[in-house]
């Protein structure tokens, strides 16, 4: 009875050390897209929005490498609302005044076909750009700077 006991610690063990690690937590405070629209009406802050898909990859990574790493975190936190936005939602949004599902706007008014992507969006709700890759933490640092220069002269679009 003992070496079963043994055999089944044993394997326990065993089974325990091929366990995925657990997830990073989540440092970005993530608005869902409408409540960051309504939020930067009140607010000089540029929304950061960040299209995504279940099946992305490169989405996923970016996720547990890019988004968690503190700097990235601290400037979407402070200096951007921020917002997730999945593509192949068929919920209705309104993307540059117009009101259509989130895949019509990912093709038709941001005219992007390819993940990762970001929109930069003014606190009025028009886009300032779209951006199409994968970032590391030290690429995405350098873009979210480049953007906060521009900052001021893009809050009154």
């Amino acid at each position: 009875m003992r070496a079963h006991l043994w055999i089944v610690i044993a394997l326990f063990f065993a089974l325990s050390a091929f366990a995925a690690p657990p997830p990073k937590p989540k440092l970005v405070h993530w608005l869902d897209y409408t409540e960051a629209l309504e939020k930067a009406k009140n607010s000089s802050k540029l929304i950061f929005v960040d299209l995504y898909a279940d099946w992305c990859v490169p989405c996923r990574i970016m996720e547990a490498n890019t988004y968690s790493d503190p700097t990235v975190a601290s400037l979407l936190n402070t200096r951007f609302i921020s917002a997730k936005l999945n593509v192949d939602s068929q919920d209705t949004i309104v993307c540059d005044g117009k009101r259509k599902t989130v895949q019509r706007c990912y093709f038709d008014v941001w005219n992007l076909s390819v993940l990762p992507a970001f929109v930069l969006i003014a606190p009025k709700g028009l886009s300032i750009m779209t951006i199409k890759d994968s970032f590391t933490a030290e690429e995405m640092k350098y873009l979210l700077y480049q953007i906060l220069e521009k900052e001021k002269e893009w809050i009154s679009k």
